[in-house]
């Protein structure tokens, strides 16, 4: 086994990317369908919603597209970390000379590569839509890094959710998870306009404080407390799905 610091799940990594790759129905869903509903909403709801977003309404709704496409990168981690336990692949791996949790970092890893690059894409279809950022430097920079933790956070979440499936039907659950919650967030319309049961949910909830935080930095003019709020929340759940993901791996290897 090499010595060389994260081998493995550098090699993991590879693998989980080479697999994507070769599943064109996977690939097509993190990156069509938030494509498609980004030209949707800017498209058929553009107008009528542009009042209520208080201006262009494309960028309005963009920081809540690169965060739905998360959702769609980050579900297919949980169907895959089952496919490994159901195949047999880590118990096999625990029979060999390297870290069997490197095929789970692995997949975390190529999950955020591939989210950021789907990203990228909703980015660019955004600008072509009318998407006009007036970010700097620093504040790109920032955009990028709140995505890339935004990405990490939730892909562990999924790898946990994996973990515990019983089946490649719950494992699929994730999806609805991951992609409902930004319709109960300010992606799509303010909180001003969801109905009034909803709205404390929406305010407070981690996707919102993302979404509003991406927009301060997108606009040029990020907001200290958006910014603080975001980290305590990405921070202490990746604590949580880490801690989580590790003792749900360790309990398969009891099992």
């Amino acid at each position: 086994m090499s010595t060389l610091p994260l081998h493995t799940e550098l090699i993991f990594t590879r693998r989980s990317i080479v697999h994507s790759l070769r599943n064109l129905d996977s690939l097509v869903t993190a990156v069509v369908a938030p494509v498609a509903i980004m030209i949707l909403f800017v498209t058929v709801f553009g107008s009528a919603l542009e009042g209520a977003a208080g201006g262009p309404y494309t960028d309005y709704v963009t920081p809540g597209v690169m965060l739905l496409c998360a959702g769609f990168g980050a579900a297919l981690t949980a169907t895959s970390v089952h496919a490994d336990i159901a195949k047999g692949v880590i118990e096999r791996l625990r029979t060999m000379p390297v870290r069997a949790s490197g095929v789970i970092f692995g997949h975390v890893f190529a999950s955020v590569i591939r989210n950021l690059v789907s990203t990228t894409v909703v980015v660019l279809v955004a600008l072509a839509l009318g998407f006009r950022p007036r970010a700097s430097l620093p504040e790109w920079l920032g955009i990028v890094a709140l995505l890339a933790g935004y990405i990490l956070v939730l892909t562990l979440v999924a790898a946990a959710w994996g973990l515990a499936a019983r089946s490649v039907d719950s494992a699929g659950m994730f999806s609805f998870v991951a992609l409902f919650l930004p319709y109960l967030s300010t992606a799509f319309v303010p909180v001003e306009s969801l109905p009034t049961y909803l709205r404390g949910f929406a305010a407070h909830q981690p996707v919102t404080v993302a979404i509003e935080t991406l927009r301060g930095f997108a606009a040029g003019r990020p907001d200290a407390g958006d910014v603080l709020a975001s980290t305590i929340w990405l921070g202490s759940l990746g604590v949580v799905a880490t801690v989580l993901t590790v003792r749900l791996f360790a309990r398969r290897g009891r099992g």
